[in-house]
């Protein structure tokens, strides 16, 4: 029987406000250069309104790629949490028209307010991202239906809700719920300082995992090695090992099959939702049943793809870009 997704992702629902400035104006207010921190609601406050030619779009890792999906054509929902306020509804509303059924109605009443990212994009194309998590962060089980997560053929959990001990309950319950279901369950390692930070839950996860999607630093962090050994290390522990390369070639490893899939460099616009869009490729080809080297160009491409404009979710026909980089369709 075909189950009503065939993808889900649960993840922060975050607002992404994006503008471009030098590395002077991140210098002048405090920002470290291409990374995520975390900030609070003041500090988040005063660079909104530092900000200038804001270009405003739903975001949050797990949900651009369920966006990227959703444009690829498959049935594909989004756990996340928003206030019932301005943002919210926004947020809630862009889902849909982006083809992903927004699981979880917006929360009235809520407290804290709708998540956002004030990400400065550098003229080099790093963005640095300053977020303040809002009602996001508040995720847990509850809004993790039992309905949505059997009827899945594959759930995908964002590393980032490991910060919070209902975000790991929500994991906890959506894979096993999902796994009890038949379908299978993937993790993006989100960035080397959350590797970091929760590094002995993440390995005990990773186990538990059909397929993990992490960057070489991220997998360097999480078994404290090489990319080499790491890479040996973790395709022991999990079903399905996916590692990508700023710029150099992906790698894919499942038991004893492996492929080494090339990028073409390109010269990056705004790296914003690189890995996001790597993720929609790959689980596009993943849940499409194609082998581990197509499923790894299928990634490159949409990567590549998003890296060329301002914003984290694609412009361009996806389908297109996939047959004209001679992928059968």
């Amino acid at each position: 029987m075909t189950k009503r997704f065939q993808v889900v992702g649960i993840g922060n629902a975050i607002v992404d406000v994006i503008t471009q400035a030098d590395d002077s104006f991140l210098d002048l207010m405090g920002i470290e250069k291409g990374i995520m921190q975390l900030v609070e609601k003041d500090r988040g406050e005063m660079l909104y309104g530092a900000m200038e030619q804001r270009v405003q779009a739903p975001g949050g890792s797990v949900a651009n790629t369920m966006a990227g999906l959703g444009a690829l054509g498959l049935s594909t929902g989004f756990i996340g949490r928003v206030r019932d306020d301005a943002l919210g509804r926004f947020y809630a509303k862009e889902m849909v028209d982006d083809g992903t059924v927004f699981v979880n109605a917006p929360v009235s009443g809520g407290e804290l307010p709708t998540s956002r990212s004030m990400i400065f994009v550098s003229p080099d194309g790093e963005r640095s991202m300053n977020t303040y998590l809002g009602i996001s962060s508040e995720i847990s089980s509850v809004d993790v239906h039992e309905e949505t997560a059997r009827d899945t053929e594959v759930m995908f959990l964002e590393g980032y809700l490991y910060d919070k001990d209902k975000g790991k309950e929500a994991f906890d319950r959506a894979a096993q719920v999902t796994h009890g279901a038949g379908g299978k369950v993937g993790l993006s390692l989100s960035d080397p300082f959350c590797v970091e930070r929760h590094r002995d839950s993440f390995r005990r996860f990773v186990r538990e995992m059909d397929f993990v999607i992490g960057n070489e630093h991220e997998w360097e962090s999480l078994y404290q090695t090489d990319l080499s050994a790491a890479l040996e290390q973790a395709a022991a522990e999990c079903g399905l090992v996916v590692c990508t390369r700023s710029g150099s070639d992906t790698v894919l490893v499942r038991g004893d099959d492996r492929a080494v899939v090339p990028v073409n460099r390109v010269t990056p616009v705004d790296t914003t939702g690189a890995g996001d869009q790597f993720a929609a490729g790959f689980l596009y080809g993943y849940a499409t049943g194609r082998d581990l080297e197509t499923c790894g160009r299928m990634g490159n491409v949409a990567a590549g793809e998003v890296i060329g404009h301002i914003g984290p979710r694609p412009e361009a026909d996806m389908k297109a870009l996939f047959r004209q980089n001679g992928i059968a369709l």
